[in-house]
């Protein structure tokens, strides 16, 4: 696995530009920034947000503001609001994200969330 040394450095979101991906209901904005197998997100979904895919990535997602449901494939339901974070590696999950009021997160991902059956 390829590794990259990023120095030392602060974000300023306000200078990160905005890119529309629409869901199969509402609107998600994402502001990226995106290393060598890494990439760190601001996402905010509107209101009335349904995904339009069901997802597979490993995430590490922090809920900023707001509240969202990550729904899985089988079924379950995990409602996470302001100061709640969820975790899962690549492959170990299919799911997806649903807002009723809309919601902002922080999300990071990349290589270090590859599941150990990747890596065999």
């Amino acid at each position: 696995m390829a590794t990259q040394d990023i120095p030392f450095q602060t974000i300023d979101w306000a200078q990160i530009a905005v890119a529309e991906h629409p869901g199969d209901e509402g609107t998600a904005y994402w502001q990226t920034l995106q290393y060598e197998g890494l990439r760190i997100r601001i996402v905010q979904y509107s209101a009335g947000y349904i995904a339009d895919h069901w997802c597979e990535k490993g995430h590490i997602v922090q809920c900023l503001e707001g509240d969202f449901i990550s729904e899985l494939s089988d079924g379950t339901n995990f409602s996470l609001s302001a100061g709640m974070t969820y975790v899962v590696s690549d492959d170990l999950s299919s799911h997806r994200s649903v807002t009723k009021n809309g919601v902002k997160l922080l999300i990071i991902d990349g290589d270090f969330l590859k599941s150990q059956k990747e890596l065999n």
